[in-house]
């Protein structure tokens, strides 16, 4: 075309910029890298998050403090139900109840023997103890185990013998299991004891007892036993 001033042309376009390949610059960018990525971040916090983290002695002590008074609350109902089936067991030897008294010992046993196991919600709430992660931890934590032991083992095996003895007198094979129990009690009473004073140890102290004893029952006459 011509506007009479002379021919013209028109410019050529610019010709298309390839987009430039991907360098080792840009690896950053790439979706695969990204999602990899975000996967280690997130593995790796949990990670630190999980780690132990370092607390003052004071601390440590006060901690195993606190379990132990809630192992003696727990366990305090089937404390007081042992003791009370002992010396409910040394009355009947000992022809101490009449029979009024002799008529009420099922319900009395049979109460006992809920206390000690874990249809009991204290029962229930002494075996999930959380302990905390202090050095002297792994010794609570065995004696966390050893006091539920103790309640729905030891102590609950006990009371179903006294509760079978009540039922016949004369039943040898109970007196036998039932002196087995009165030994695992106390044994495992001293056990939990140990446990206690090696967490002391840990942590340069000494640390309160559990309470676990039957002396109370033992004081009362034959049958008993006591730790």
């Amino acid at each position: 075309m011509t506007d009479g001033a002379g021919p013209t042309t028109q410019a050529p376009l610019p010709a298309a910029v390839p987009e430039p390949a991907p360098t080792a610059a840009s690896w950053y960018r790439r979706r695969a890298f990204l999602v990899t990525a975000g996967v280690v971040v997130i593995v790796g916090a949990a990670v630190i998050s999980d780690l132990p983290t370092s607390t003052s002695r004071a601390t440590d002590v006060q901690g195993e403090t606190t379990v132990i008074s809630e192992i003696n609350a727990d366990v305090a109902p089937c404390v007081f139900s042992v003791r009370e089936a002992l010396t409910l067991r040394a009355d009947e030897v000992g022809g101490a109840l009449s029979a009024g008294n002799r008529a009420q010992i099922p319900g009395l046993l049979r109460d006992d023997q809920d206390a000690c196991s874990f249809t009991d919600a204290s029962i229930f709430d002494l075996s999930n103890i959380e302990v905390p992660g202090s050095p002297a931890g792994r010794d609570m934590g065995q004696a966390v185990n050893t006091a539920t032991l103790w309640a729905t083992s030891d102590a609950l095996e006990v009371i179903e013998q006294i509760q079978a003895l009540t039922t016949d007198p004369t039943d040898a094979k109970a007196g036998r299991r039932l002196a087995a129990a009165e030994r695992l009690l106390a044994q495992d009473a001293t056990k939990t004891a140990a446990e206690v004073d090696a967490g002391g140890r840990t942590l340069h102290t000494t640390l309160p007892a559990i309470d676990l004893s039957t002396q109370d029952a033992a004081s009362a006459g034959p049958g008993t036993t006591g730790s």
